[in-house]
């Protein structure tokens, strides 16, 4: 696969944020992840959770499963599931 540009990264982005489609938990979790992750500016961060709140335990592990990859591997990881779940990202 060609490297994703930023343009393209970010059309994705646009089509995810603006999209009336409604997906799965664990699908909104991995457009969770795989944008925090390549979006990150300095080093890998897991913010804090609020004691019992099971939504923020899932999206720390779903940041957890996401830690080694690279920025620009969670910048492909974006695109191809945006591209799966919402059609094809043209940049």
């Amino acid at each position: 696969m060609p490297e994703i540009t930023e343009e393209k990264f970010l059309k994705a982005y646009d089509m995810a944020s603006n999209t009336n489609q409604r997906f799965a938990p664990d699908v909104m979790l991995y457009f969770y992840a795989y944008y925090k992750r390549a979006t990150q500016v300095n080093g890998f961060y897991i913010p804090p959770t609020n004691e019992g709140d099971l939504r923020d335990a899932f999206k720390v592990n779903a940041l957890l499963q996401v830690k080694n990859l690279s920025k620009q591997e969670a910048r492909e990881k974006y695109v191809e599931l945006v591209e799966e779940h919402i059609g094809e990202v043209t940049a």
